[in-house]
């Protein structure tokens, strides 16, 4: 990953490198990353993400079509 430095402005370029990472979802995986996950606990919060995923994304259709 890599940020341009422009007319030696650091906090922009930073504020630019963390809104990229955010994107990225670096700081998520950190997060995740800081203690061991057990596999039966990573595939549960999978499954959970991914059923909030679509319940969003079912909100979202819904409200777009005016229910």
């Amino acid at each position: 990953m890599q940020v341009l430095v422009r007319d030696n402005n650091v906090d922009q370029a930073l504020k630019a490198l963390k809104k990229k990472m955010q994107r990225e979802g670096i700081f998520r995986e950190m997060k995740l990353r800081r203690h061991f996950e057990k596999p039966s606990e990573r595939r549960a919060r999978e499954a959970a993400e991914a059923v909030r995923r679509a319940r969003k994304i079912e909100r979202k259709r819904l409200e777009r079509e005016g229910f």
